[in-house]
């Protein structure tokens, strides 16, 4: 099973991108734990300097921005 941390405050934006990589997971039919990260030091341990940010199994895979739902998708084949 994957771990999907999406690191933010809890904006529009971070709730966005928790839909879209929910979206790839179910589209790459991939078990995945989703983890909600607002915590500002454990966000800065990723060093990321903008959110939302999408780590999967402790990488950062996307920051700042809210990447497509095919670029998640391919992301969580490779994780």
């Amino acid at each position: 099973m994957l771990t999907i941390k999406i690191l933010g405050s809890g904006c529009a934006n971070c709730k966005k991108l928790e839909a879209v990589a929910r979206e790839a997971a179910t589209q790459a039919n991939v078990a995945a734990e989703f983890v909600k990260v607002s915590d500002m030091k454990e966000i800065m341990a990723y060093d990321v300097m903008s959110t939302p940010a999408l780590v999967i199994n402790d990488k950062v895979m996307s920051s700042g921005r809210i990447p497509a739902t095919a670029d998640v998708t391919k992301w969580l084949a490779t994780a």
